[in-house]
């Protein structure tokens, strides 16, 4: 199953200048509750504002451009992929434990099944289509000054089937709510 996990403001804001918009300390420990032990996909520019590997987390980065540095990256625990399809392919494959991808083909038993899409904009785009699960977190404001942004969803595609009650945030004040939407089915 793929899933999509991410904060977003009320106006689809996610990002300013390759880093987040806020620092929700409940949303940090949702995000990792909800992602650990099974393989994150996101963006180069995404893991570069991480500073490092996700860790629990098979981290696989979509970049053409990190492609010369894959070894290296794969030491430290990071597969590179060229598209996302090949990303999705890579975290079917995944070891969570080692951090490794598989490369005989077979599953990895103790995977939970569920690979997150983490980010960014253009991969989240990317991703929309073939997303079964999207864990958003509402955030109850507006950022005007973004540049990076949730792409719209079609609630006609999508049915909400959880949310948290609304909590605020008492470092920066900020209310938001944990939603939960699984693609409707025919």
């Amino acid at each position: 199953m793929t899933s999509i996990i991410a904060a977003v403001a009320d106006n689809g804001a996610i990002g300013k200048g390759n880093a987040l918009l806020w620092h929700i300390k409940e949303d940090m420990k949702y995000f990792r509750k909800v992602t650990m032990g099974c393989p994150v996909i996101m963006g180069r520019r995404t893991f570069e504002s991480l500073g490092r590997p996700l860790p629990g987390r098979l981290n696989i980065v979509v970049s053409r451009s990190l492609q010369e540095n894959a070894g290296r990256l794969s030491a430290a625990g990071v597969c590179v992929a060229s598209s996302l399809e090949e990303a999705v392919s890579l975290a079917g494959k995944g070891l969570p434990g080692d951090m490794a991808a598989r490369t005989d083909g077979t599953a990895d038993p103790h995977h939970k099944g569920e690979i997150f899409i983490i980010g960014g904009g253009e991969i989240y785009r990317q991703a929309i289509p073939l997303a079964d699960m999207m864990y958003i977190t509402e955030v109850h404001t507006e950022v005007d000054d973004a540049d990076t942004f949730f792409p719209r969803i079609d609630a006609g595609e999508w049915e909400e089937v959880s949310r948290s009650e609304m909590q605020i945030d008492h470092t920066c004040g900020l209310g938001y709510e944990f939603v939960t939407y699984s693609r409707k089915t025919d």
